[in-house]
């Protein structure tokens, strides 16, 4: 396994909105999309997360975010994890002061990282007619940034209408920006 927590399960997606800055590179995107048939077989369902973000945020913690699921290599921040209509949304930063994050910052800025995955145990799931697990209630552990995302077609931009609409453009624009900060340009 890859350094995911024995037991843990894990889903992936691209990262949507990257932007590099002084408190660090600050990234946002959807960690899961609701209805959506992954390439595990599993389908998540609108308010899967509800449960597990209202106990955070009662007990005042956050949902970590992590180096390919490396419980030992935290990375960064996530300073906004949301259901809305269309899945999980996830905002954070990859620190700089981080030996990891840095590396990880580069890695996104040249393109070689693009994927989000969420690390979670299944509290509630059931077969449905084609035999797929349809996952209703999930314990949200960690959110990561991967090298191969399971949802490919999760692209969003998260100010566009269309959340697909000028993606590559934007992203291809704010690598580019990471990138010249990491060098100190």
């Amino acid at each position: 396994m890859n350094g995911a927590t024995p037991g843990l399960d894990v889903k992936f997606t691209p990262i949507g909105k990257v932007e590099a800055g002084p408190e660090g590179t600050a990234i946002e995107g959807y960690a899961s999309l609701f209805d959506r048939v992954d390439q595990g077989g599993d389908v998540v369902r609108p308010g899967a997360y509800a449960v597990s973000l209202k106990r955070l945020a009662a007990d005042g913690r956050r949902v970590k975010m992590l180096w390919q699921h490396d419980p030992g290599r935290p990375i960064g921040v996530w300073d906004e994890v949301r259901e809305d209509a269309r899945g999980l949304f996830v905002k954070g930063r990859i620190l700089p002061d981080v030996a990891q994050g840095r590396e990880a910052a580069a890695l996104v800025a040249a393109g070689a990282i693009d994927g989000l995955s969420i690390g979670y145990r299944t509290v509630t799931s059931e077969r449905d007619g084609k035999g797929r697990r349809v996952l209703s209630e999930l314990d949200l552990w960690e959110v990561s940034l991967v090298t191969f995302p399971m949802l490919p077609e999760a692209r969003v931009g998260a100010k566009a209408d269309d959340p697909g609409a000028g993606l590559m453009v934007e992203a291809a624009r704010a690598l580019r920006e990471a990138a010249r900060m990491l060098r100190g340009a």
